[in-house]
């Protein structure tokens, strides 16, 4: 049986832009949010429902169920289309995120492993080569990190600035066949572009996601 790819849902995500009266130039003028999810990274475009605010860096339930503030999922987003202004937002956002999760990336670095004979996955993060590689590997052999700044004070890694990096690149990535490591719902975005994606009979009806 085939292996189908996992695949990724969002049901929170940060608001990086929002066009009252759609994009500049475009036929339609209905509202659009441009949108970062918070688990996966996944770039969206999403419609809000009418005469409803929606401001920049709130968080908004895009799942299944009642959405208080989005009417529908339009699409996903790939890097090259978002706004100025969500570019310029991105990095703040995904700070934030960083910040909130801090537990899962330290676990990342905690366990993080070989994912090719010659790479290290923690050598993905910018900041990190092979001197700074070998002192992580010793110091969590020796005690496992507890925190961004345990991880600071044992190597000398600005570790949430090298994370927030490596997201940024994950999502200007163009080839859904690197190697994503926290932009999983980013990958697929691209994947599905590519029209790379497999489906058997039935999977895309059964596994969409709310509003796609």
């Amino acid at each position: 049986m085939p292996d189908y790819p996992r695949k990724y849902y969002e049901e929170y995500a940060y608001v990086l832009d929002y066009l009252p009266f759609g994009y500049p130039g475009g036929r339609r003028t209905e509202p659009i949010v441009q949108a970062l999810g918070r688990d996966y990274f996944t770039l969206f475009e999403l419609i809000p429902r009418p005469q409803i605010g929606v401001r920049i860096g709130e968080v908004v339930y895009i799942g299944r169920g009642e959405r208080a503030k989005i009417r529908r999922v339009n699409r996903k987003l790939l890097f090259t289309e978002l706004t100025a202004n969500a570019k310029a937002e991105l990095p703040l956002i995904i700070e934030k995120i960083v910040t909130d999760k801090e537990a899962e990336f330290v676990k990342f670095f905690n366990e993080a492993g070989p994912v090719s004979p010659r790479m290290h996955a923690l050598e993905a993060i910018p900041g990190i080569g092979k001197r700074m590689l070998r002192k992580i590997l010793e110091e969590r052999a020796r005690k496992p990190f507890e925190s961004f700044e345990d991880i600071r004070q044992r190597t000398g890694l600005q570790v949430k600035r090298a994370i927030v990096q490596r997201i940024l690149r994950e999502l200007s990535a163009t080839d859904h066949r690197e190697h994503f490591f926290f932009a999983k719902g980013y990958q697929q975005a691209l994947r599905e572009r590519s029209g790379d994606y497999p489906y058997r009979r039935g999977y895309r009806r059964r596994f969409r996601g709310p509003g796609l």
